[in-house]
C-alpha cells in the first residue's frame, strides 16, 4: 500500500522567509514535532520545535537554514517505509514529496501505526517466538523452512535486536505445534529467548534437576 491515500494537507509548508516568532506561535497551536520548509517552491527540510524555541524571535528561518533536517518520503513509498523514517528522525510528521521535490502534504505517525496494527502480525491470532543466532549464521529462508516444515505458517518476522554479532529475531506463528517448532529451532542451533508452556525441553530439565536434588539429599 503506497502513501498516496494517506497524505494530509491541512498543514501548509513554511517559507524560508518566515519569522521565528510566527513559527513559535504556530507550534503553540499544533502537536507536531516538526514543520516542513520550502524555498521558492522547493522543499528544503524540516524545522523542529525544539530548535525553534532556542532561536531569536525577530530573525527568519533563512538565518537558521543550517538547522533544517532534510528527511522526507515520496508519494510512491510503501507505508512501512514511513515507520523507518519516523523512527530515524524522531518525528511525528513526515513531508511527502513528488519527484521534483515539491511538497504534496504529510503523513502522520499515529495513522501509520494504526495501519501496522491492522496487519496479520498484530491482528491475527498466533504465537510469538523469539529466537537468537549469530547474524552471519541465520537466514529468513531457513527460519521460514523450519516453521513451515512443522505444519505452521509465519505471520511475520523481524530482527528485533542486534548485539555482539547476535541477531534476535521475533516471529509470529500460526497456533500449531509450538513444542515441535521450538525443538526444531534448537536442532538448527537457535537459542530460544521467549518462554513457552509447550516447551518440553525446559520442563525436562527442571524435572531432572529436581530428581538430582532429591538424589543428592538422600
Amino acid at each position: 500500500m503506497s502513501l498516496k491515500e494517506h497524505i494530509l494537507n491541512d498543514v501548509e509548508i513554511l517559507s524560508i522567509s518566515e519569522k521565528i516568532g510566527d513559527i513559535q506561535e504556530l507550534f503553540n497551536q499544533l502537536t507536531y514535532t516538526h514543520m516542513p520548509v520550502e524555498d521558492e517552491g522547493v522543499y528544503v527540510g524540516c524545522i523542529s520545535e525544539n530548535d525553534v524555541r532556542c532561536f531569536e524571535n525577530e530573525k527568519t528561518l533563512e538565518d537558521y537554514k543550517y538547522s533544517l533536517e532534510g528527511f522526507f518520503v515520496r508519494e510512491s513509498n510503501y507505508w512501512l517505509d514511513s515507520l523507518e523514517a519516523f523512527a530515524q528522525n524522531n518525528s511525528n510528521i513526515l513531508p511527502v514529496l513528488d519527484t521534483e521535490n515539491h511538497y504534496l502534504g504529510y503523513v502522520e505517525l499515529n495513522e501509520m501505526i494504526s495501519l501496522f496494527k491492522e496487519t496479520p502480525f498484530l491482528h491475527e491470532a498466533g504465537n510469538i517466538l523469539v529466537i537468537e543466532k549469530a547474524f552471519k549464521d541465520y537466514t529468513f529462508g531457513e527460519v521460514s523452512q523450519i516453521v513451515e516444515s512443522n505444519n505452521a505458517h509465519l505471520l511475520g518476522a523481524f530482527v528485533s535486536k542486534m548485539e555482539n554479532d547476535m541477531a534476535e529475531i521475533t516471529l509470529k506463528i500460526t497456533p500449531s505445534g509450538m513444542n515441535e517448532i521450538i525443538q526444531a529451532f534448537r536442532r538448527y542451533g537457535y537459542i530460544i529467548i521467549s518462554e513457552h508452556q509447550e516447551d518440553t525441553f525446559n520442563k525436562n530439565l527442571k524435572d531432572r534437576s529436581k530428581y538430582l536434588d532429591k538424589y543428592l539429599n538422600i
